[in-house]
C-alpha cells in the first residue's frame, strides 16, 4: 500500500533522530548524561559568581530558578539553530534515498534536542524544589505553549541557516557568532525591568526577550513580565518559521544537487 508523504516524511525524521542518537552519544561512556551536563555546569558557574549578587536585587525570587528559566530556552534555541548549518554535510549520503530531504534533518535534529532540554529543564526544576527553592508553576499552559513557540522559532532560524551556509559555504564560520551576542541582549541574566524603558523598544524586538520572560513569569507568581506578549511570540515565530520553509523550498533543488 502507498504512503502518503506525510507518512514518509516521518519515516525519514524518525529514522535520522535514532541516528542522530546512536552518533552524538553511542560512543561516550555517560551516553546521554553528556547532554545535561553543560547547561547543569554553566549554570552552577553563574550561581557560583552571580548568585550572591542577584540574591541582593531580587530577594523575593530564587536566582537559580530565575537563571534556569533563562539558560535553558537559549540553550535550546542556540543549539537547534546552529546544528543547523551543518546538517546537509553530516548527512549527504542519505540523500541519495529519495524519501529523505535536507528538512528532514532539521526536524529530527530539533526533535532530538527538544527532548533533551526538556529532560534537563524538568530535571533541574525538580532538583532546585527538592533544594527548598522558592517557585511556583501559575501558567503551564502559557509555560509550554512558549517552549513550543520556541521549537518552531528555532526551526525557522535553522532553516535559513542551512540554506545560507548551503548557498554560500564561507558563512558556517561567522553564522554561529551571530546567536552568542543573543545571550547578553535576550534577559538571560537580568529581568526585563531591571533595564530603563528607553531601551525596551530596541531589547522588545528580540523574540528571545519575550520567552525568557514568559518563561519566567510562568513559575514566579507575580513577576513583572510589562512589554512582552506572546501574541507578538507568536506572531514573529510564524513569520521566521515560514521565511524559513519559502527560502528552503526555493534551494532544496540546488541543494541536494551541489
Amino acid at each position: 500500500m502507498a504512503r502518503s508523504g506525510l507518512e514518509v516524511q516521518k519515516a525519514a525524521v524518525k529514522a535520522l533522530f535514532l541516528r542522530e542518537i546512536k552518533t552524538r552519544f553511542g560512543k561516550y561512556r555517560l551516553g546521554y548524561l553528556w547532554a545535561a551536563l553543560e547547561p547543569m555546569a554553566h549554570m552552577l558557574i553563574m550561581i557560583a559568581i552571580f548568585g550572591y549578587i542577584m540574591h541582593r536585587t531580587m530577594p523575593d525570587i530564587s536566582f537559580p530558578v530565575f537563571l534556569i528559566n533563562g539558560i535553558i530556552p537559549y540553550f535550546l534555541f542556540s543549539s537547534i539553530s546552529t546544528r543547523s548549518i551543518g546538517a546537509i554535510e553530516a548527512n549527504q549520503g542519505l540523500f541519495n534515498y529519495r524519501p529523505v530531504k535536507p528538512i528532514d534533518t532539521i526536524f529530527s535534529r530539533a526533535l532530538l534536542e527538544s527532548i533533551i532540554y526538556s529532560l534537563v529543564y524538568i530535571l533541574m526544576m525538580s532538583i532546585v524544589f527538592i533544594s527548598g527553592e522558592n517557585f511556583k508553576i501559575v501558567h503551564l499552559i502559557m509555560l509550554v505553549f512558549t517552549w513550543v513557540l520556541l521549537i518552531i522559532l528555532s526551526c525557522g532560524i535553522g532553516l535559513i541557516f542551512m540554506v545560507i551556509g548551503k548557498t554560500f559555504p564561507e558563512t558556517e564560520k561567522f553564522l554561529p557568532i551571530m546567536i552568542k551576542p543573543l545571550y547578553f541582549i535576550s534577559c538571560v541574566m537580568f529581568p526585563l525591568h531591571s533595564i530603563p524603558k528607553d531601551y525596551w523598544p530596541y531589547l522588545l524586538w528580540n523574540p528571545l526577550v519575550h520567552v525568557v520572560e514568559l518563561f519566567r513569569s510562568s513559575v514566579f507568581p507575580g513577576y513583572v513580565s510589562d512589554g512582552v506578549s506572546l501574541n507578538y511570540l507568536a506572531i514573529c515565530t510564524l513569520i521566521i518559521f515560514f521565511i524559513g520553509l519559502a527560502l528552503y523550498r526555493s534551494q532544496e533543488e540546488a541543494m541536494l544537487t551541489s
